[in-house]
């Protein structure tokens, strides 16, 4: 069982085949070596019967070769007077199996090689030996040539769809396997922006802070200093653990990710800063534990940016759990510094937050409060965590 789908193994598969010849000689070299072409016992009557079901053997392996076989087998049954089903059944499969593995640039010999095998049935069921009347005999063999061509006319069309059903699996697996890589490096990208933003959101507020005041109030420079300290040291291991999923697939040690119970650090961190937050979090049990990381992102990065373009300024957070989805507000009211004004930025903040909430199916909007300052707002829906 691979993919909800039911296939048989490479012994089953040979056990079919050696089931296939041996039913073939069964039911045509045996009548013909005990009756001939012309009633009597003939060895040479059984050789069509023979070369089938050596094809049947190594068609999966040497398809070319055992269809070449198969023809010619049911060529020489033609002449000896013994064309059967069973002798147009090897070439059917091995036809079968050409058209599942060759190319299709390799169509051309392929398909000569049947033109003339078709063509020579043709003449030698026209000449061969009849039995019974001659009308009756010609019948039997335009029967038995009609019968053929359709025999090995399906089995090539129904290897050529399970050969394009293939092909478009392979592509199918490819470009799944694609769009997954491409998926988690935007994933990883985003991880990596927010966290390295926040931190030097932070480190560059407070080494302003601290050079200003480093002579005339050193506490206070080195209270700033310790924050530098220690938002650097979480960067860094935040850091760490999103580089170790890249480096030979083993993560190692992970920390937890952060989530719902990581925001009230967060607001302390960006107290610390000079902006004062006020966190709002009702309905925390109803929020799914994977939605949790893209909440504290959506949270983090907002907060960043008032530190890094609104500053100073306070800030409310609101984040409210419900039955269907999880509501995200960030306002704050300070007055936006224009582009290239504190701190530089190029806008990947926003665009990554927009892309982690569509990633979930959810809305997000961003602009200019009602009642100034700014106003940042999501929804994720609970159905696309499940």
């Amino acid at each position: 069982m691979q993919d909800g789908r039911w296939r048989l193994t490479p012994r089953q598969l040979i056990a079919i085949d050696t089931v296939l010849a041996a039913g073939v000689l069964a039911a045509d070299a045996l009548p013909a070596l005990l009756l001939g072409p012309a009633g009597g016992w003939s060895a040479l009557a059984a050789v069509p019967a023979v070369l089938g079901a050596g094809a049947l053997l190594v068609r999966r392996r040497w398809p070319g070769p055992a269809l070449v076989v198969a023809l010619a087998a049911v060529v020489l049954g033609a002449a000896a007077g013994t064309l059967s089903p069973y002798t147009l059944l090897p070439a059917a499969c091995a036809l079968y199996s050409v058209a599942v593995a060759q190319p299709r640039r390799r169509w051309v010999p392929t398909v000569a090689i049947g033109v003339l095998s078709a063509v020579g049935l043709l003449a030698m069921t026209a000449a061969g030996p009849t039995s019974g009347s001659a009308a009756g005999g010609t019948d039997r063999s335009l029967s038995m040539l009609v019968f053929g061509l359709v025999l090995l006319g399906c089995s090539w069309t129904l290897g050529r769809a399970v050969a394009d059903r293939r092909e478009y699996a392979a592509r199918w697996a490819q470009q799944a396997a694609e769009r997954a890589v491409a998926e988690e490096r935007l994933r990883l990208a985003r991880e990596m922006h927010d966290v390295v933003a926040h931190a030097l959101g932070v480190i560059a507020v407070k080494a302003g802070v601290a050079n200003h005041v480093v002579r005339q109030r050193p506490a206070e420079a080195h209270d700033a200093l310790g924050v530098i300290e220690t938002t650097s040291r979480q960067a860094l291991a935040e850091m760490r653990d999103l580089l170790g999923v890249l480096r030979d697939g083993e993560p190692g040690e992970l920390a937890p990710a952060p989530g719902l119970s990581g925001l009230g650090e967060l607001v302390d961190r960006a107290a610390l800063v000079g902006v004062p937050v006020e966190l709002s979090v009702r309905g925390a049990e109803l929020v799914p534990d994977s939605l949790g990381v893209s909440v504290y992102r959506i949270v983090q990065e907002s907060v960043t940016n008032v530190v890094k373009h609104a500053a100073p300024a306070s800030c409310r957070v609101a984040v409210t759990g419900t039955d269907t989805a999880v509501r995200i507000e960030v306002t704050d009211d300070g007055t936006r510094v224009p582009a290239g004004g504190l701190l530089p930025s190029i806008g990947h903040g926003l665009i990554g937050m927009r892309e982690r909430v569509a990633a979930h199916g959810g809305g997000f909007t961003a602009g200019p409060g009602a009642g100034g300052g700014f106003a940042v707002e999501a929804v994720l829906p609970y159905r696309s965590a499940s």
